[in-house]
């Protein structure tokens, strides 16, 4: 996915295609661990979780008290989100816009047009908060202690600290995690067009 170079601290890289696929309870999808902390930590003690789910069926999402979420489509037609409250009525249909909510509401997918793909990012309330940012043409990470996921929709980007030579490469499908923050600038390039990137911001709002 990358060539070997020498980059900060934490760094790791990811290739969706290499992680262990989830399947449903429902059996309507699978879902697809990126990255999770604390590591390992189970779905009531995570503080954030990034995943990758493949939707295969309409139905009610799981819900998740005290969590919030923001979801992106990655690929397919899309799906309808409908809070049983009434709240919202999206539809989720441009690819690497993402749409947030509570996760303790209750919601339920239609499907569009066949089975999606989509990111997900969720937060534990007051432990953390999330951001996301869809690049298609270069953009640069500024120094800081939050942690930072980049993960490729579309196209190859070039990455490397700023101004620094010997720049690698990131594929689509693929991504990179910087688990302890950013201490230089760190740019990333589209090679060509079209291209796409999700750069998720992930702070924590009472640091130990």
């Amino acid at each position: 996915m990358s060539e070997a170079m020498e980059g900060p601290r934490g760094l790791e890289f990811f290739s969706l295609g290499a992680l262990p696929a989830q399947p449903w309870k429902n059996g309507g999808g699978v879902t697809r661990e990126i990255a999770a902390w604390p590591p390992g930590a189970g779905m009531d003690a995570f503080q954030w979780r990034v995943s990758v789910a493949d939707i295969a069926a309409d139905g009610p999402f799981s819900a998740f008290p005290g969590i919030d979420r923001q979801i992106a489509l990655l690929d397919g037609a899309g799906v309808r989100l409908l809070a049983d409250d009434g709240s919202f009525n999206h539809r989720l249909d441009t690819v690497g816009e993402p749409f947030a909510f509570a996760g303790e509401r209750g919601v339920q997918a239609t499907l569009l047009d066949g089975a999606t793909r989509d990111f997900n990012v969720m937060t534990r309330r007051g432990a953390c908060r999330a951001s996301i940012v869809a690049a298609r043409r270069e953009f640069t990470i500024p120094p800081g202690a939050h942690v930072v996921l980049l993960f490729v929709i579309e196209g190859a980007w070039r990455h490397g600290i700023a101004g620094q030579g010997g720049q690698a490469v990131l594929a689509s499908d693929g991504g990179m995690l910087f688990a302890e923050g950013v201490a230089a600038p760190y740019r990333l390039q589209a090679m060509s067009e079209p291209a796409l990137c999700l750069c998720v911001t992930l702070e924590m709002e009472n640091p130990q």
